[in-house]
């Protein structure tokens, strides 16, 4: 059996997605299973056993371009799949494995996708309200129970990979490391204040630990913010420094992780360490971190979670009153366990 994964757009998605993959295999052993997936998030694909090889998706966010989508669809059209999941609901991203000719096309129906997705299954958003178990029931028969517990996601890290990132970023692991996420590409409503990232970096800094701070080049100022408010020892801004595949092994590097709700914190989640989440907007109960090493801290006010890029009161309570002393000692907590 050989089969084709369209993956999500997004890095914390595509992690959630990979409960689906270990189900794949347990029920068909011998299957090879490749990805379809734009090139951002590729390297989380690539950290997966389950798959074996991730095929370039060259579309932008929206970008229809039937021409080049149905090219690509005739060159997989000769690897032979015999069904693909569409895991993404948009009736762009279910067009690659029908011009393929790809004989099951499994996936929600989503945007009335009829004809392009022959093997249906209908939303029931409150029988599975994570994101991760609506993936995962793409492996079950349209209308059965999905199994549970889920398997949990586990991304590789080997030590020859950490210590050749490491050594590419010119960098030497400290005895305690703390590494801070403070980004969130969906917007600030998710965004713990960097005055708060910079009174837990002076505590933990007191307490031995080096802190560094991990995302893309967008995060860079939100760094630069946190590490210009520290009283300490300045916190390494790594920010826009890694690829995503070193970033990962810099997560696997460290004592323990502080996320806001991101793609990294879902990364930070499969690979076991420690983790600090901070939920504001956002809800655990829909996107949490699966990890059995995970905390979850939120206020759960009444206006929350709103799902807004931005807060609608204007006062951001939801984050600005989660203190910095609740945080830390959640970390200490985690990092003791």
């Amino acid at each position: 059996m050989k089969a084709l994964i369209v993956a999500p757009s997004w890095i914390g998605d595509t992690v959630l997605a990979q409960p689906l993959f270990m189900r794949l295999h347990q029920r068909t052993p011998g299957l090879r299973l490749d990805a379809l997936a734009p090139r951002w998030v590729a390297p989380v694909l690539e950290r997966m056993p389950e798959i074996a090889q991730v095929v370039d998706s060259p579309f932008a966010h929206g970008e229809l371009s039937l021409k080049t989508r149905h090219r690509l669809a005739r060159q997989l059209a000769e690897g032979g799949y015999q069904r693909a999941y569409v895991l993404p609901n948009s009736l762009k991203s279910a067009l690659v494995p029908f011009f393929a000719d790809i004989p099951e096309r499994i996936g929600f129906v989503g945007e009335k996708r009829y004809g392009l997705i022959n093997r249906r299954h209908t939303l029931d958003k409150a029988r599975l309200p994570q994101m991760a178990e609506r993936f995962a029931q793409l492996a079950e028969s349209a209308g059965d129970p999905l199994p549970r517990p889920l398997p949990l996601p586990s991304l590789n890290s080997s030590s020859a990979q950490r210590s050749a990132t490491l050594a590419s970023l010119g960098v030497d692991l400290p005895g305690k490391l703390a590494i801070f996420c403070p980004g969130a590409e969906y917007g600030p409503a998710k965004r713990w204040p960097a005055r708060h990232f910079a009174t837990l970096a002076d505590a933990l800094a007191e307490r031995g630990y080096a802190v560094w701070l991990l995302g893309s080049a967008k995060d860079r100022p939100i760094a630069e913010q946190i590490a210009g408010q520290t009283r300490q020892t300045r916190p390494r801004n790594l920010c826009g420094s890694t690829s995503l595949a070193q970033a990962i092994d810099v997560l696997a590097a460290a004592t323990f992780v502080v996320c806001n709700d991101s793609g990294l914190m879902h990364v930070a989640a499969a690979l076991g360490r420690p983790l600090v989440a901070v939920y504001g907007s956002s809800s655990p109960a829909f996107t949490p971190p699966l990890s059995e090493h995970a905390q979850v801290l939120s206020l759960k006010l009444e206006c929350s979670p709103c799902f807004k890029r931005e807060c609608p009161l204007g006062h951001l309570d939801c984050l600005n009153k989660l203190d910095p002393q609740r945080v830390l000692n959640a970390c200490l907590a985690g990092s003791s366990a």
